[in-house]
């Protein structure tokens, strides 16, 4: 069954990042970051978020709320900022059903940086779940860095990790799964200081090796078919194959832990 769609009612701003997103209020009270089918990208990465963030809630890891996002005709043709930049052309956002994943926290009431110095990073309360979405970027060969957002409300201190930018999962429009061990990493290994073996990776890995094949179906099945051209054969290889590679993450991440970075130096195997 397909999502429903909320509608977007307001334009805020233009945000950084390869897709060109825009930030956006809807018609439910909440922002979001809008990525339009017509991004410099790939029309697939709209059906990778969605599919990627899914199966990150399910599996409970921090990401955004993901949403189908409908924009109107009217409100793109009297709103001159919502366009994207295709080559030496500025162009109109697309009029319809957008990908939307909602803003980490309220503009008004909090604040987002993609970036924290080293030191800052002992004031994140949930670092231990970037080892989590380790696990989930190797099994969905996320062919991207790891994005994310840190966040925190008016006035508070601590700051909570929240992981965004889901589109190059899966190979970005390619649908395929070359894994390479520093694809899909945090660039600073300062987040995995916590890791000490395979318990460190629980329970999300557990969760993703466990997670029954209808629900990644069933996250598939709410994907509108036109971020995928209706190729629904291909969308059904896509899943079968993500099915078969749940066996396969550990090993995949044995190969990050193998890589020159070395990036758990506190995992240290028993003798």
């Amino acid at each position: 069954m397909r999502a429903m769609a909320t509608a977007a009612v307001q334009h805020v701003k233009r945000m950084r990042g390869g897709a060109q997103g825009h930030l956006m209020r809807c018609e439910d009270g909440h922002y979001y970051v809008v990525k339009f089918q017509n991004n410099p990208q790939h029309q697939r990465v709209l059906a990778n978020e969605l599919l990627a963030a899914k199966l990150a809630e399910y599996i409970g890891l921090p990401v955004p709320t993901a949403e189908v996002v409908e924009v109107s005709v009217w409100l793109v043709m009297h709103t001159p900022e919502l366009t994207v930049v295709l080559g030496s052309q500025q162009v109109g956002c697309e009029a319809g059903l957008q990908f939307g994943s909602r803003y980490a926290v309220n503009p008004a009431e909090g604040q987002v940086f993609d970036y924290l110095p080293p030191e800052a990073l002992t004031r994140v309360r949930n670092l231990d779940t970037f080892a989590g979405i380790l696990a989930l970027d190797k099994w969905t060969c996320n062919a991207d860095g790891r994005q994310v957002a840190f966040w925190r409300k008016l006035r508070e201190k601590k700051y909570s990790a929240a992981f965004i930018d889901q589109g190059y999962c899966f190979n970005a429009g390619e649908w395929t799964f070359p894994d390479f061990p520093l694809r899909g990493v945090f660039p600073r290994n300062e987040v995995y200081a916590g890791v000490t073996g395979w318990d460190s990776f629980e329970p999300w890995l557990t969760r993703i090796e466990d997670l029954e094949d209808e629900r990644v179906w069933e996250a598939a099945r709410q994907i509108p078919p036109e971020w995928y051209d209706s190729a629904w054969g291909e969308l059904e290889g896509l899943v079968g194959k993500l099915l078969q590679r749940k066996r396969l993450v550990r090993e995949l991440i044995l190969a990050f832990r193998n890589s020159p970075r070395r990036p758990f130096p506190e995992w240290i195997d028993a003798a």
